[in-house]
């Protein structure tokens, strides 16, 4: 393994214990269903994915032995951060206190926080409060969560309260695109519940505190890496990647992607391509998408060089929900829709060409690189209800799989 693998371990803690036992839900299962069950079961046990934290340290360590267990090897290549470890993060506001967490790239509060009257974004008032839209990664039209980051980035108050919206009311987290580089006001995302009595509140124009108070701990996370060897080393390698990190336990959100990526991984050691795959799964992904940043720095002309990447993004097997598939090319996009339709699986929508994918497929398509890049929509994306076994659809999930899996082994045949 690469990195210190014994700070990867000292973080661990009940990782390096003996599998949980996990719940039989009685159904009738093939054995392609088994296995995706069981990687969901077990990762979702696994607690908070947040970046190198236990949870995420944990996943690590189960995944590379899964990848050992399927045939190849596996290596971890840790890379450091200073972690956000969050601590007291509320308002408070006419005798009430409401939690949050604050937005991992703006800046934070000492513990005295910020006082000051509370208005609408834009107003006059030391404190200001919008909302965010839910987010619909099947839509990338839908601008709207950037436009109202951008403003509250911009804005000139001394702390901004983000109540967050989405499909059902709760706390819904944005992600950190800028934690390399924060920015802007301290701000605390709260659940939509107290969006009606905040903004009567600001209405009112009523005297608040906020405190987004985190600490700064050096930490270490890892991606976790293999290559199914091809027999012709002349040809460009395939690379199939997904996330593993992110808010809470994720269960869908990055659960499903690894149970593709697991699969694809097992066909593969199996068949003896011709190309050699290569496989990674990315912490730091809510996070500037530091694990992806540091893949490639280890591997400058990979994404140029590759003859085609295969990125498994959010929520894959998400029940009753749409997917998009965004593709560089034409001939890709041909593939992915007859791997998809082999299997019983219609796609509903096809991104405009030239449009910059989510996550870190972002990164292959400014790079110029070859991709296909597959979303799916959640009810529960970035919430804490994202759990096993309500947010996973079982027989959806096994035919996203087995239609990549067997999609990627033709391509690199």
């Amino acid at each position: 393994m690469v990195g210190s693998q014994s700070a990867l371990l000292a973080l661990a803690g009940y990782a390096t214990k003996s599998s949980p036992v996990l719940a039989d839900d009685g159904a009738a299962r093939s054995p392609l269903e088994s296995r995706v069950v069981k990687v969901v079961q077990v990762y979702d046990s696994q607690g908070n994915h947040r970046t190198a934290t236990e949870g995420d340290t944990a996943s690590a360590l189960w995944l590379a032995d899964e990848v050992r267990k399927a045939g190849t090897e596996a290596v971890l290549e840790t890379f450091d951060l200073s972690r956000v470890d969050p601590g007291s993060c509320y308002v408070s506001v006419a005798g009430r206190r409401v939690d949050g967490v604050p937005l991992f790239d703006a800046s934070f509060t000492d513990d005295a926080g910020v006082s000051g009257r509370l208005g609408p974004l834009g107003s006059d008032s030391e404190v200001g409060l919008t909302e965010s839209e839910p987010s619909r990664l099947t839509d990338p039209g839908s601008e709207s969560r950037r436009a109202v980051l951008t403003e509250v980035r911009q804005s000139r108050h001394k702390a901004v309260v983000l109540i967050t919206r989405g499909s059902r009311p709760g706390l819904f987290l944005l992600n950190a695109p800028a934690f390399s580089k924060p920015f802007g006001p301290p701000t605390l995302q709260v659940s939509s519940v107290e969006g009606a009595w905040l903004h009567e509140q600001a209405r009112a124009r009523a005297e608040i505190t906020l405190v987004a108070k985190v600490e700064r701990k050096p930490a270490q996370a890892a991606n976790v890496t293999a290559r199914a060897a091809g027999t012709d080393s002349s040809l460009a390698p395939v690379v199939i990647s997904t996330p593993r990190s992110g808010w809470w336990q994720c269960a869908s959100e990055r659960g499903g992607g690894l149970a593709c990526w697991l699969e694809a991984l097992r066909t593969l050691a199996m068949r003896k391509p011709k190309r050699d795959c290569l496989f990674v799964a990315f912490s730091g992904h809510e996070i500037s998408w530091l694990g992806m940043q540091d893949y490639l720095r280890r591997r400058p002309d990979l994404v140029k060089r590759a003859h085609m990447w295969l990125q498994f993004g959010a929520n894959v097997g998400a029940p009753r929900q749409p997917n998009m598939i965004n593709a560089s090319d034409d001939a890709l996009e041909q593939w992915a829709v007859a791997a998809m339709e082999k299997e019983g699986l219609q796609v509903n929508r096809k991104a405009k060409r030239g449009s910059t994918p989510f996550g870190e497929a972002a990164m292959v398509h400014r790079g110029g690189g070859r991709y296909v890049a597959l979303v799916c929509d959640s009810d529960v994306f970035h919430n804490v209800a994202d759990r096993w076994p309500e947010a996973v659809d079982v027989p959806s999930l096994a035919k996203y799989a087995r239609a990549f899996a067997a999609g990627v082994a033709q391509i690199a045949a």
